[in-house]
């Protein structure tokens, strides 16, 4: 029965090929809305109809699909932010996909606080929020951003964290959406929507009684932390390494490194043998078949085969890209290697990558060769902390002097 409405706050790769594209095949929504800032997307989908494209990469190839109904608003316009406050007063399903959690409360039409104001008169029997930014407590944040706002929240709304270990991205260039034969997001944007073909997203159990999400496919867990953390220091730990030792041997698509061995063997080492192992002892008591030696090996196999998509299309300059982030001390390559070295197993691998991603940051940067690993990573690391601090930098110095047998063996 389509009784669910979505209203969805940003129109990216995974709030359009993620969840408007499940909400669309559920047939449980008579209303699909989406706020978006950007004009040039709001006129393009209205002027389409309502309908947009999103090309979907498999093992084998890209295939197209096209979503239709949408309403889109854009929130900085009066007419549209009042339509966009209509919807939000009968939303069962709120999914905010922005680039970060600081764009929750940022000007005078936040997100935090239409959402507030749509919750205050909601009519629905109960809304969840889903929260899609990369962020373990990004739910948290969002309902204490809305409180501010509304005060107290009624007990039949519910905010999510996700796992999404969906791969997307916007192709921007023309030349690339040519070349890919890729279909733009609507006809007059020269933008569009590439998305591997993965759905398996986990939540957190929704525990408003008697109320049935419209999204049926996603995972519902208990406890989402053990799985945030597989995904920070398993997927994206590993996607990095491959990203910043490509790099290294001068590749420029991602595709290119499932023919170095090499790198292969190093990155699935990595996987298994230290963030596995330091994520299965961690978590192992929790009787969760991912982390247990098979549960873990083959989602190491899997997202392996999966980053290296040619398909996707995916650069080892966009996987690269913010290594200031990347390389932050609790961030997923020294924060991995702290956790194996928690459980007192030796991040050799990890720490190669970590020296191949400062190598990319001093090319990046123009950085004085002169600087030493430790007054490159002090800077990196201001106002950061951790136990392992100085046993982070003697890894990664030490893994500095494997790095130059590294450099363009497998190009």
């Amino acid at each position: 029965m389509n009784e669910h409405v979505l209203v969805g706050f940003g129109f990216g790769p995974i709030q359009g090929g993620l969840f408007v594209s499940e909400a669309s095949k559920s047939g449980c929504f008579n209303r699909m809305v989406i706020a978006e800032i950007d004009p040039k997307i709001v006129e393009a989908i209205r002027a389409n109809r309502g309908a947009y494209q999103v090309n979907v990469a498999g093992s084998s190839g890209i295939s197209t699909e096209c979503i239709h109904g949408v309403e889109i608003y854009n929130p900085a316009a009066e007419a549209d932010r009042q339509e966009l406050l209509k919807a939000l007063t009968q939303a069962t399903e709120i999914v905010t996909s922005l680039p970060s959690v600081s764009f929750y409360d940022i000007g005078e039409h936040s997100v935090a606080s239409l959402i507030a104001q749509g919750l205050k008169n909601n009519t629905a029997k109960a809304t969840i929020l889903y929260t899609a930014e990369n962020n373990n407590h990004a739910a948290e944040i969002l309902e204490e951003k809305v409180k501010e706002y509304s005060g107290k929240l009624n007990k039949t709304v519910q905010f999510l964290n996700t796992v999404i270990g969906k791969m997307s991205q916007v192709v921007m260039d023309k030349k690339e959406i040519v070349d890919k034969n890729l279909n733009p997001i609507a006809p007059g944007i020269d933008r569009a929507f590439l998305v591997e073909e993965f759905n398996r997203i986990l939540v957190t159990k929704c525990t408003i009684p008697e109320f049935r999400p419209g999204v049926q496919v996603f995972l519902e867990k208990e406890d989402l932390l053990p799985f945030e953390e597989a995904k920070l220091y398993g997927h994206n730990a590993i996607h990095a390494l491959l990203a910043y030792l490509g790099s290294q041997k001068g590749y420029k698509k991602m595709s290119e490194i499932e023919n170095d061995a090499e790198i292969m063997r190093i990155a699935e080492d990595a996987f298994i043998h230290e963030s596995g192992k330091a994520l299965i002892q961690k978590y192992e008591h929790l009787n969760e078949e991912l982390f247990t030696p098979t549960g873990y090996r083959a989602y190491a196999e899997d997202l392996l085969r999966r980053m290296i998509n040619p398909w996707l299309g995916d650069t080892v300059e966009r996987a690269a890209r913010d290594p200031q982030r990347k390389l932050g001390l609790n961030d997923r390559l020294f924060g991995t290697m702290a956790l194996c070295l928690e459980r007192g197993i030796q991040p050799k691998n990890l720490a190669l990558a970590a020296a191949a991603g400062i190598a990319y940051y001093i090319r990046q940067t123009g950085l004085s060769d002169d600087l030493s690993c430790q007054e490159i990573l002090s800077q990196l690391w201001k106002n950061q902390s951790s136990p392992y601090r100085a046993d982070l930098i003697k890894y990664t110095e030490t893994a500095f002097a494997r790095l130059p047998s590294l450099t363009n063996t497998g190009t």
